[in-house]
């Protein structure tokens, strides 16, 4: 080839850099996007306003910026329990959701991990901003050398940019997953009546006992409240609140099992019957 080649050569460094680039950009929007969706929290009726405030933020971050934010937040290393903060400074008053996905490595891999992708930032930055000055484009050798530099940046860029769609998928399945378990029984389960996927009961949180402590407030007699009263009141209010939704066989047993209740019997109406009412704080 000859001086009278450079232009062709020139215009397939131009091809080659700006396939680079692309590929440079859709990796910095998908990482935008794993950052800004990989954590949510703040009050339920506020979770929009968090979620388009968290995309504002990832979507002026450079791409150094975002690695920082990446690692530690959204990649960590096996065993590194993060999740310990989201509680702190919760209102009490206020239903408070909280959800952060995180994809863990062991400490090899996530040394590795972080040397690899901050090599991929200083390669993106030479190719914005020192390409130029890095090869001779005016000469047909320099042009060759540049291609085989942006053929072999490319490479690398597009294996990162892999990478990071894998994890992308890996999020959106759990996602996906937990979105399922939302609206299923067992999550209403869970946060309305206090059981446990596995059967277990969380009786302070359970919804039977709070139908008892609304039925003592309706029925006490000398701070005593008879037990088949108050599960008869609370069959025709809560019908779905019955003993054997938690594993018990009797009003009785609930008052006895949930630990939150004293339970004597005493005289009502003539005929000993079994009371209850709330243990002292």
């Amino acid at each position: 080839m000859n001086d009278g080649e450079v232009p062709a050569q020139q215009r397939e460094v131009q091809r080659l850099l700006g396939r680079c680039l692309l590929r440079l950009q859709q990796y910095e929007r998908l990482m935008k996007a794993v950052v800004a969706h990989s954590e949510i929290s703040g009050p339920a009726h506020a979770l929009e306003h968090t979620r388009g405030a968290r995309i504002d933020d990832a979507s002026t971050k450079t791409l150094g910026a975002l690695m920082g934010q990446l690692f530690g937040s959204v990649v960590v290393t096996e065993g590194d329990d993060t999740t310990a903060d989201a509680k702190a400074n919760e209102p009490e008053d206020v239903i408070h959701f909280a959800m952060r996905v995180q994809l863990s490595l062991s400490a090899g891999d996530y040394v590795q991990t972080q040397s690899d992708l901050r090599e991929l930032v200083l390669l993106r930055n030479n190719l914005v901003h020192h390409f130029i000055d890095q090869h001779d484009l005016w000469s047909t050798g320099g042009c060759l050398a540049a291609r085989d530099a942006l053929i072999a940046a490319y490479e690398r860029i597009d294996k990162h940019y892999e990478q990071l769609r894998g994890w992308a998928r890996h999020m959106d399945q759990v996602k996906r997953l937990s979105a399922e378990f939302l609206q299923s029984d067992a999550f209403h389960d869970l946060v309305v009546n206090g059981i446990f996927p596995d059967g277990s009961v969380n009786w302070p949180a359970a919804g039977i006992v709070r139908a008892l402590h609304e039925a003592a407030n309706e029925l006490t007699v000398d701070g005593w409240t008879p037990v088949a009263a108050a599960g008869q009141w609370i069959t025709e209010r809560y019908p779905e609140q019955q003993p054997n939704k938690y594993g018990c066989a009797s009003w009785r047993q609930v008052v006895h099992e949930s630990r939150l209740f004293e339970l004597c019997y005493r005289d009502v109406d003539g005929r000993r019957a079994a009371c209850y009412r709330a243990r002292a704080a």
